[in-house]
């Protein structure tokens, strides 16, 4: 490889959301549109990003999978080994070549040679012992050092999520690319400073105007070090997100509602039951995969889905082959938001009912994402179940929902997506 390459996968960075705050030269690059994929949320865009592939291939198709011989869906797993594919730095690593990976997600046990992400450790009586999963291990409390404090989980993540774990990642990036010992020739690093106040304010907000002058200067920092060592520069935004209205279509409790979603009765709160349930949906954002156990629950579920207000659309296998997203993982059917709307988990309508996960940031249990956990609710230390206070979200793509790239140097070719612009990464990468 004849040059040093940073490679910058900033959440939430839409080609409307630069041009909208007249942005589009940020820490000195100059952005420009392309497509992402289908969903455009966040694992399925960086699995997309290092195999070059679409989602149908590498078989991260969404941030939570069902997995039928447990009958459970599960959420920000973090294992490697759930990407499939080839790696776009595989040749470059065969012939001796260090990579580097930051913050990325599905990242533990990767093919890679230094690697830094949220690991916590859950105390068995309660509380958490805050830790990043490193490689090597010396390299977390190295980058608490240079940065002056730990890595603080409640930063990213939750109703405290803010710009704060955008400063200590671009910190800690800053001293891999300028620490002798590591020397990466390839480093990649997720920021997801924009992601927490467009969803909470939306992507016309002076919050998120803010966001974005947070992001140029962490850009700086890390471009800065860039410099410095040598290295060459990519930056793309994942997704894009849109203004949404604060209404949410609830798929699981129409499916409920017509028999298809089965729950249990727990003390008064319902519990869904995925041993039972002919149909039900894993809710991300603006998409979600519905699974169903046989055909006659395919076509009831399509039907009540297409019927329930919030719904645009409802895919099916023949489409999303065509798209690039059927696959074992994928649900029997695909349901997207509409316009303006995004996509919640509950299947309840008395919250009452609710399980007690629901009030909690509880991102694992949790059968679908949840932006309200970006909210405080009642009462104290709850977290919010008010599904009207969203005011930005992802998942859809086509006009409109481009996402911004840009490089220090000048590409092979215009990229006219993001496998594309993977593909040239890779071009570099091979020489």
């Amino acid at each position: 490889m004849n040059r040093k390459l940073l490679i910058i996968d900033v959440a939430a960075m839409g080609w409307n959301l630069l041009q909208s705050h007249d942005k589009a030269e940020l820490a000195g690059l100059s952005f420009a549109p392309t497509q992402t994929v289908l969903p455009a949320v966040t694992c399925t865009a960086q699995a997309s990003f290092r195999t070059a592939a679409a989602p149908a291939c590498h078989g991260m198709v969404a941030n939570g999978l069902y997995f039928p011989q447990l009958r459970k869906p599960m959420f920000w797993e973090q294992s490697s080994a759930l990407v499939g594919g080839e790696r776009i730095w595989s040749n470059l690593r065969d012939r001796g070549g260090k990579v580097a990976m930051l913050f990325w997600q599905q990242s533990m046990g990767e093919q890679v040679d230094i690697l830094m992400t949220p690991a916590p450790i859950h105390k068995h009586h309660g509380g958490m012992i805050q830790d990043c999963y490193c490689k090597p291990n010396w390299l977390y409390k190295d980058a608490c050092e240079h940065v002056g404090s730990p890595f603080k989980l409640r930063y990213y993540w939750g109703p405290l999520a803010s710009a704060k774990v955008g400063d200590w990642i671009a910190g800690a990036t800053a001293r891999v690319l300028t620490d002798s010992r590591l020397s990466p020739d390839v480093c990649m690093v997720y920021l997801p400073t924009l992601d927490y106040d467009l969803q909470r304010h939306g992507p016309n907000s002076s919050q998120a105007a803010k966001a974005l002058d947070v992001l140029a200067v962490q850009l700086g920092v890390i471009l800065a070090a860039a410099d410095k060592a040598g290295y060459d520069t990519i930056a793309f935004g994942d997704y894009a997100i849109a203004e949404t209205s604060g209404a949410a279509a609830l798929p699981n409790l129409a499916l409920a509602e017509a028999g298809l979603f089965a729950t249990r009765d727990v003390r008064g709160m319902l519990y869904p039951d995925f041993h039972t349930s002919r149909a039900f949906a894993i809710v991300d954002h603006e998409i979600a995969h519905v699974h169903t156990t046989d055909e006659a629950a395919t076509d009831e579920a399509r039907r009540v889905l297409e019927s329930t207000p919030g719904i645009a659309e409802v895919l099916d296998a023949g489409v999303m082959s065509n798209v690039g997203l059927y696959c074992p993982r994928s649900g029997q059917l695909v349901a997207i938001a509409a316009e303006g709307t995004w996509l919640a988990y509950p299947w309840w309508s008395d919250r009452k009912s609710a399980p007690d996960y629901a009030t909690h940031v509880d991102i694992h249990n949790k059968p679908g994402f949840d932006p309200c956990e970006l909210f405080f609710g009642w009462p104290p230390m709850s977290t919010s179940q008010d599904t009207s206070r969203i005011r930005g979200s992802h998942g859809r793509i086509g006009p409109g929902r481009e996402i911004a790239y840009a490089s220090t140097f000048e590409l092979p070719n215009k990229p006219e997506c993001l496998l594309d612009l993977a593909g040239q990464a890779k071009h570099i990468m091979d020489q």
